[in-house]
């Protein structure tokens, strides 16, 4: 991987502003490894953790991953629809999506290699996978079955070909009816397995939202993401002051036992890679989610 330093980034720490690399998704520890052991060079030099950045620098990061098996499991699917290209899944809230070192069983991938061929996909441990939704978030996720359907829907969601829709239970009750949030998301610089709004390494995030029902203490809202940012909607929703009920990393943490935050990606549309057909599909908040939604209905 290659990076080019712009202006934004100036005289900040090597270790400091590669841990907050979305795409590396590595510890800041991790990366003062790798440069130490010289899989991390600037300007094709091996250098210090503390190296000052520049203007138009070079980074090129090798990143030495642990090795990890990935074996088909026996675990239920729930297919809303499926061709020789794609698959499109109902997840539940709580399978994790994809194996990663330390958790390498019992996710979706390991699920879905049981069921069908995936593509080889563009990042490891991730076979099929398209585009991610949190462990705790329900709903529908859109897996490729071969590599060149892999490249033509990884290049509709560059474009932002690739629609969906959210349906979210928030903290508060929103006064206006509709809104865009048009805020730059990044990692949060005090915790890194959180994001923030910041103008620090980040990238543009926009994400519009409707209120369907106003509660007492509460909002249900639909949320149509323009931008597909890691955590967007947990990090929008908290930034306008209206957090995710039940998530335990943008709220005041868990106040549901056994469920996670009240978030479920409803619908999703996309273009089919052979025929170009364009396809539409949605499901609906499963029981939990229901059952969580009336307790606010009742206040």
């Amino acid at each position: 991987m290659k990076l080019v330093v712009t202006s934004e980034n100036v005289n900040e720490r090597l270790d400091a502003f590669l841990s907050g690399v979305e795409e590396l998704d590595l510890t800041r520890s991790k990366i003062q490894n790798l440069i130490k052991t010289g899989n991390i060079k600037v300007n094709g030099k091996e250098t210090k953790n503390s190296y000052k950045l520049e203007e138009n620098d070079e980074i090129e990061i090798n990143v030495v991953r642990e090795n990890l098996d990935i074996l088909p499991e026996d675990i239920p699917l729930d297919i809303v629809y499926e061709d020789d290209d794609v698959l499109v899944i109902n997840k539940k809230s709580g399978m994790v999506v994809h194996p990663a070192p330390g958790n390498s069983s019992g996710t979706l991938v390991n699920a879905l290699m049981n069921y069908s061929k995936l593509s080889s996909g563009s990042e490891e441990f991730r076979p099929g996978i398209v585009h991610r939704i949190d462990k705790d978030t329900s709903g529908l996720l859109l897996v490729a079955k071969n590599d060149k359907a892999h490249l033509f829907l990884e290049e509709e969601l560059k474009m932002r070909k690739i629609n969906r829709t959210y349906i979210a239970l928030v903290s508060g009750v929103i006064k206006h009816d509709s809104g865009e949030i048009d805020a730059p998301i990044g990692r949060d610089k005090f915790d890194r397995k959180k994001m923030a709004v910041t103008s620090n390494n980040s990238k543009p995030a926009i994400t519009h939202f409707k209120v369907l029902e106003r509660y007492k203490n509460a909002t249900l809202v639909e949320c149509k993401l323009e931008t597909g940012r890691t955590h967007q909607i947990r990090v929008h929703m908290k930034y306008i002051g209206h957090p995710i009920i039940n998530d335990p990393m943008y709220s005041r943490g868990k106040n549901i036992d056994g469920y996670g935050q009240m978030l479920h990606a409803k619908s999703i549309s996309f273009t089919q890679p052979t025929s170009k057909e364009r396809l539409t599909f949605t499901c609906e908040v499963d029981k939990e989610f229901d059952k969580i939604l009336s307790m606010y209905k009742d206040e």
